[in-house]
């Protein structure tokens, strides 16, 4: 009886090992790239630099310049006029002009200390294919400005919008204040003990007009409110440490000031065990509030004597104290008839209901 032909074991693992290794040796194939130097696309492509210029690779700068001038007077497009008898690259207006790129190409290429190490190594090395890519096009496609001139020219750009800003806001905010009779009246008689505005109206007389004597009060108003009250919070008077470049700036020194700051906090209070003064029981209450330094700052003072005497910096009287004024909220909020429409409107109607008005 015939036995059909088997293949033996060791055959069958041979092939299986050569079907592994296949896909591998394909994509290494079709990855390879030939091992020249000079590759189309890179520098002078197929043409050596050093040849384009007529210069060795030990030569100059001041070599390479005079040979790049003397050849691009030559190529030069409006100045080109072909020799009788002339043979290779340039014989006419636009052959003369690709010679012209060409040797341009090459000067560029040789005039930078480190492009010309990238040249002189792909020369030297040209199997690394990608290598040589990288660098090429990582040189070309980089900023030309410094990316540090860049981020200072914006934040001075920023700080200056930050300044007029401020200012503009500022001055809206005393222009609102001067028209408040309370502030007004303040400024009015600070301004008549002072003798202002009887100045100000002897001036007019003989020199200014109505219009002109109106504004000079409306001025000196202002003046008075600016130096009488202390405006906090977002319209504050604006001050150059608060600008975005200064702030970068002190950025080392307020670190370090909180890092001392901790380090105080901890060894005093937790440490030693010290009471909280005035100005730490106030941070205590701040932080408890989850408010901003210039929202607490802009506080009423009696508001703060309230915090204090009800010792709010301990953490069940704060506890309390919400509950309050949660509780307050809820009443006010009752009381309110606005609000009365509000709860009746989503009682009645609500968000999740549509009505149809049938005609």
């Amino acid at each position: 009886m015939a036995i059909p032909f088997a293949p033996s074991r060791g055959a069958g693992a041979a092939n299986l090992r050569w079907l592994v290794l296949l896909p591998p040796l394909l994509l290494a194939l079709l990855l390879a790239r030939p091992a020249a130097a000079l590759v189309e696309g890179l520098y002078c492509g197929t043409r050596d630099c050093y040849e384009v210029l007529g210069v060795s690779r030990t030569a100059s700068k001041a070599e390479i310049a005079r040979a790049y001038r003397q050849l691009a007077r030559r190529y030069h497009p409006d100045r080109y006029r072909p020799e009788p008898g002339e043979e290779g690259p340039g014989r006419t207006p636009q052959s003369a002009e690709e010679a012209f790129l060409l040797v341009a190409t090459a000067y560029e290429t040789l005039k930078d200390e480190e492009t010309r190490k990238d040249y002189d190594y792909m020369l030297d090395h040209p199997e690394e294919y990608y290598r040589h890519y990288y660098h090429y096009y990582s040189r070309r496609l980089a900023p030309k400005v410094d990316v540090r001139v860049v981020v200072l020219v914006s934040v001075c750009a920023i700080s200056v919008f930050q300044f007029f800003s401020w200012w503009n806001s500022y001055d809206k905010t005393i222009s609102y204040l001067a028209t408040v009779p309370k502030y007004r009246i303040q400024a009015m008689e600070i301004a008549k003990q002072q003798g202002l505005l009887r100045k100000a109206k002897e001036k007019g007389r003989n020199k200014k007009s109505k219009e002109e004597v109106r504004d000079e009060e409306e001025s000196i108003i202002k003046n008075i409110i600016k130096s009488k009250i202390d405006i906090k919070g977002g319209y504050q008077k604006p001050q150059i440490r608060d600008l975005l470049l200064f702030q970068i700036l002190l950025a080392p020194f307020h670190l370090c000031s909180y890092i001392v700051w901790y380090c105080r906090w901890i060894y005093n209070f937790n440490i030693k065990g010290k009471e909280y003064g005035e100005e730490e029981r106030l941070y205590i209450i701040r932080k408890s509030m989850k408010m901003s330094k210039s929202q607490f700052d802009s506080l009423e003072d009696h508001q703060k004597e309230t915090f204090l005497k009800r010792e709010l910096w301990i953490k069940e009287n704060y506890e309390v104290y919400k509950q309050e004024q949660e509780e307050e909220l809820k009443k006010r909020l009752a009381n309110d008839p606005r609000w009365k429409r509000y709860r009746r409107w989503m009682k009645n109607e609500g968000p999740g209901r549509l009505t149809f008005v049938d005609d």
